[in-house]
């Protein structure tokens, strides 16, 4: 399979290209004038409609893993924007799938993380007020809706907080009740990229990503159940109390 992936510099970027590298033929983009891959590479912004179109040509799909957090005009540009360039250029070439990416608080902000336990992705959105939550949220809205009048297939991958496999450090403070390691979360597009459209209980579906973690405040159960993904590490050194 051809996949653009748009924002492969960043942070999640070198996990999920060394996930799908063996499996299917990467077209790497991001806003750097040039990045260090043995994988095709063009400079893109996610937010320039012509260009994410000009890069889509020939691809079977679509991930998206750029990402702004804090400056306002280029936040709504990359997180809102982007999501509707990613959409729109599936469109103009007959891609059906695109995988956006995000943080779990686009669903799940406040209202649900202060006063909530055992939530799923299906819940209804409450971001809060956070920029990034916003415009994240606003760019998932802007596909669902792409989902509704199109013959068009959005999955969407959460996260949060990313640990390294073999941390085993407590001095980081908290661990948040909704992390999981790089490699796990890379591994999670595997099968969104495998999984066949038609199986999908719908043509737009959210999926919490994150480790078997103890306490049930959220529920990874959809990713496992539907995509069939398992995490590995259920990062116990950083929650469990040391052997004596």
């Amino acid at each position: 399979m051809n996949v653009l992936i748009l924002g492969a510099n960043g942070m999640l970027g070198p996990y999920v290209v060394s996930a799908l590298e063996g499996e299917h033929k990467l077209l790497l983009t991001d806003v750097m004038d040039e990045m260090e891959t043995p994988h095709e590479y063009r400079q893109v912004d996610a937010g320039d409609l012509d260009g994410v179109i000009s890069v889509a040509k020939g691809m079977d799909a679509i991930i998206n893993l750029s990402v702004l957090r804090r400056d306002r005009n280029i936040a709504f540009d990359v997180n809102a924007r982007g999501a509707y360039n990613a959409a729109r250029a599936a469109l103009v070439h007959g891609i059906r799938r695109v995988i956006n990416t995000g943080p779990h608080f686009t669903i799940t902000g406040p209202a649900y993380e202060d006063l909530d336990h055992g939530i799923g992705p299906d819940v209804p959105p409450q971001p809060g007020t956070n920029l990034y939550a916003l415009t994240k949220s606003l760019g998932q809205d802007i596909s669902r809706i792409f989902t509704q009048h199109h013959d068009l297939y959005v999955l969407t991958l959460l996260f949060y907080m990313f640990h390294d496999a073999d941390d085993r450090s407590r001095d980081g403070g908290d661990l948040t009740p909704y992390a999981v390691t790089w490699e796990d979360a890379a591994q999670a597009f595997l099968p969104a990229l495998s999984i066949p459209l038609e199986s999908l209980p719908s043509r737009c579906e959210v999926f919490f990503v994150f480790a078997d973690l103890p306490h049930g405040k959220f529920s990874n159960e959809k990713a496992k159940r539907i995509l069939g993904w398992q995490p590995e590490n259920r990062l116990e050194a950083l929650w469990r109390k040391a052997d004596r």
